[in-house]
């Protein structure tokens, strides 16, 4: 759940309307907004996808999707929905939450992954795109030395890759965790000699208010920040780079929620704005932010829109401004419901006018 990849392939450039200028809409049920396709099921519980453009031939891009049981998987889908079973991994010991970066060494290789967390073996797993190749020797043990209960239990995964030197880090949560500032920890992602992922930690860091839980986690490569959703008390914003600090930069979205604040994805308009779209999963609606802020504060973070869709109870999302077919011609939406399905969407049917073409 994180940015686009405009940085990968380029983009459909669009305007975006001053967020000074733009008053908070909402949907009603009846203009619930409807998904262009919506995949085969799974076979037991989805939860969060992850989209994979393909550099060189979008129309062949993959969404992957996590199907959280004891004997889960990680799903490969076409644009049409359809599973490729070739590239989906089974076996997984209850995956949450994906995602995926682009351009990471290993070996004499540069390669796309995607990573999960098994919350069930307290390892992270590494897998080579689009073959969906175990490249993880069978699993990364992470929150290694954490006692408290459910505190290895692994949830949240959002991947960062550092603009100034490429450098790829995995930031992972997990269902519980310590109100001291470390509920998130960060990874630096290295690739081996022997053609494998080895993670080093780097830092931790993240307020929890113990309300709830923390799953949703979302970055920004381009501005260099990290979401995630305390559930029922916000979204937190912090650096996502750890050698720029640990204090957190913003809290927002406080009491614009039915329930669960959840899922986030950040959809990147050029010139370092856009919007950033988040779950109100029990009210069945996205509410979207602005992504650069205001001009006097970058980390305010103003609701400009409330949008009814039809996917139900959403856990999580992610969405991309490229171009990959006749039917994404401005990029897709994808977005979880619980009836086992992912639900995508077209860009410029969720978020309307606040593009102009």
């Amino acid at each position: 759940m994180k940015k686009s990849v405009m940085n990968i392939v380029l983009g459909v450039a669009f305007v975006v309307i001053s967020c000074s200028d733009t008053k908070e809409k909402t949907t009603s049920v009846e203009d619930a907004i409807k998904p262009a396709i919506t995949t085969d099921t799974t076979l037991h519980d989805t939860d969060d996808p992850a989209i994979w453009v393909n550099p060189t031939d979008p129309a062949q891009s993959m969404i992957i999707g996590t199907d959280k049981d004891i004997n889960g998987a990680l799903y490969a889908f076409d644009l049409n929905g359809k599973v490729i079973e070739e590239r989906t991994v089974r076996g997984l010991k209850r995956p949450n939450n994906v995602d995926i970066e682009y351009g990471l060494v290993v070996g004499t290789d540069t390669i796309d992954i995607a990573v999960t967390g098994e919350r069930f073996t307290y390892n992270m797993r590494v897998f080579a795109l689009p073959e969906m190749k175990a490249i993880d020797n069978g699993g990364i043990s992470v929150f290694e030395g954490e006692e408290g209960v459910e505190y290895r239990d692994l949830m949240g995964v959002a991947l960062y890759k550092r603009p100034a030197d490429g450098a790829i880090f995995a930031i992972m949560g997990r269902k519980t965790g310590p109100t001291n500032g470390t509920y998130l920890w960060q990874y630096l992602l290295e690739g081996t000699a022997e053609g494998t992922v080895k993670a080093t930690l780097v830092r931790k860091f993240g307020e929890f208010s113990g309300v709830k839980e923390i799953e949703a986690i979302a970055v920004d490569n381009e501005l260099g920040f990290v979401y995630y959703s305390d559930e029922n008390v916000g979204i937190r914003k912090y650096h996502a780079n750890p050698e720029m600090g640990n204090e957190e930069l913003a809290l927002f979205g406080t009491t614009d929620f039915l329930d669960d604040n959840e899922g986030i994805s950040i959809y990147d308009a050029g010139n370092g704005k856009g919007f950033i779209l988040v779950s109100d999963q029990q009210a069945n609606q996205f509410k979207i932010y602005s992504r650069e802020g205001i001009s006097v504060n970058p980390h305010q973070h103003e609701l400009l829109k409330t949008i009814k869709v039809s996917t139900n109870e959403s856990d999580g999302s992610e969405i991309t401004n490229v171009m990959l077919n006749d039917t994404f011609k401005h990029g897709i939406f994808v977005a979880m419901s619980d009836n086992r399905t992912f639900q995508y969407y077209r860009v410029e049917d969720i978020l309307g006018e606040l593009l102009k073409k």
